[in-house]
């Protein structure tokens, strides 16, 4: 048998050569080579011959998602070991720490499923190979930058003064204001103070992890005084719809819902605590409390009361400018389809959307290392694979390349 002191160093290095694979000592290296070396029979099992808990430590070194999909990879015991002690849930909670705040939703009212997973088998191991599959999906799904323009599109407001002059549309702008023309969302006006108003968005993706909201009050610059039309506080409620196609076939028609309001057509799974609005004309960010996996894609900006009444009229109103979402949204290739109204979904891969947005980009041209690593990893997995690890591994040769829009994201500390 091997010196163990030169296995533990072979597999310290792990990290820095990228892939390490062992069925009959099958090493690949940096430049992506394959070396041969002694049988398994010869040699033992890695993972045997360390123990769990240096073993453990050891792989627990990996940072990229491929490298711990090549890990199962090896044999039926590696990939036992990797499911059995939750190693990719670790590697996601590593990657993306606002996570750790939705594991327990996650799991325990079995909010994500795989694919063709048996929904009814609640045997443990099946839940272990079922948060595998799932936080293997996370991990790879995720953006791995914090973006800030989470909202794709404006769906609706409660009320509108003047449409489409003052439509929730203007509230995607960053801007107050171009050429002299003022961008503001305005309620209907009201004698009654209390009366709260409400804006419906829609995210980027149909599943994202939200962790701020940020909405900036407008000014008025071209009444007396400059009145500043905020609200006395702020609320989010984040679900999804009730009948998924209604929403695509409504905005559709025109603009006869787009400035309208149907709560009705939207199941909310959280609502935040309400936040004080300052009355000042400022981007006033919001810190939800822990981050929220909103399932479905679905933002509501609750506004709660009315602090300025116009002069000439008499009656209250809420303006708002601008309003931002920053989280971590799906990457474009991944999405999710919903089960039931209780917001569950199944995780999908859609390659042939990366696909298409590589076909409008300029080619890039590959090195040699890269393209020999890629062609051991087609051979390994033809070998013998897990669709679900293929699945993972599907996803590594352009990551990088479809990875955020380098203007609207916030860098994100490096995991330790």
């Amino acid at each position: 048998m091997s010196d163990p002191c030169l296995v533990i160093e072979s597999l310290w290095l792990f990290p820095k050569l990228g892939a390490f694979c062992f069925s009959g000592f099958l090493l690949l290296s940096s430049t992506g080579e394959a070396y041969k070396g002694s049988k398994m029979d010869d040699c033992g099992d890695f993972i045997q011959l360390l123990g769990p808990d240096v073993s453990m430590n050891i792989l627990m070194n990996l940072v990229d998602p491929c490298d711990l999909v090549r890990v199962c990879l090896v044999s039926s015991s590696w990939h036992r070991f990797v499911i059995e002690n939750g190693l990719f849930k670790q590697l996601c909670v590593k990657l993306f720490p606002e996570i750790s705040g939705v594991v327990h939703t996650i799991e325990a009212n079995d909010l994500i499923y795989p694919a063709e997973f048996k929904e009814h088998d609640r045997s443990k191991s099946e839940c272990q190979r079922r948060n595998h599959r799932v936080y293997a999906f996370l991990s790879r799904a995720l953006n791995l930058f914090v973006r800030k323009d989470c909202i794709s599109k404006a769906i609706a407001a409660s009320s509108t003064d003047n449409y489409p002059e003052e439509s929730i549309h203007n509230t995607l702008e960053p801007l107050d204001r171009i050429d002299n023309k003022a961008l503001y969302w305005s309620s209907e006006g009201r004698s009654d103070p209390s009366i709260s108003e409400s804006l419906l968005y829609k995210l980027m993706a149909k599943m994202c992890l939200v962790t701020e909201i940020h909405v900036q009050p407008f000014q008025a610059y071209f009444q007396y005084d400059f009145p500043i039309y905020s609200s006395k506080a702020v609320r989010f409620r984040m679900g999804h719809l009730r009948v998924p196609e209604e929403l695509q076939s409504k905005m559709a028609d025109g603009s006869t819902y787009s400035h309208k309001l149907a709560d009705n057509k939207f199941i909310w799974t959280y609502t935040s605590p309400e936040f004080p609005m300052a009355q000042e004309n400022c981007l006033q960010k919001f810190k939800l409390p822990e981050p929220v996996l909103c399932i479905g894609g679905i933002l509501q900006v609750e506004l709660l009361g009315r602090v300025q009444r116009q002069e000439m009229d008499g009656l209250y109103y809420i303006c708002i400018s601008h309003v931002q979402a920053v989280g971590r949204p799906l990457l474009p290739r991944f999405d999710i389809e919903m089960l039931d109204s209780t917001g569950r979904c199944a995780l999908k891969y859609m390659p042939e959307t990366e696909k298409c947005m590589l076909s409008s980009a300029s080619p890039v041209r590959e090195n040699g290392s890269s393209s020999r690593l890629r062609s051991f990893t087609a051979r390994l997995i033809r070998r013998g694979t897990r669709g679900w690890e293929q699945m993972i591994l599907n996803a590594l040769p352009r990551s990088r390349a479809a990875g955020a829009n380098d203007a609207d994201v916030v860098p994100s500390a490096p995991p330790s």
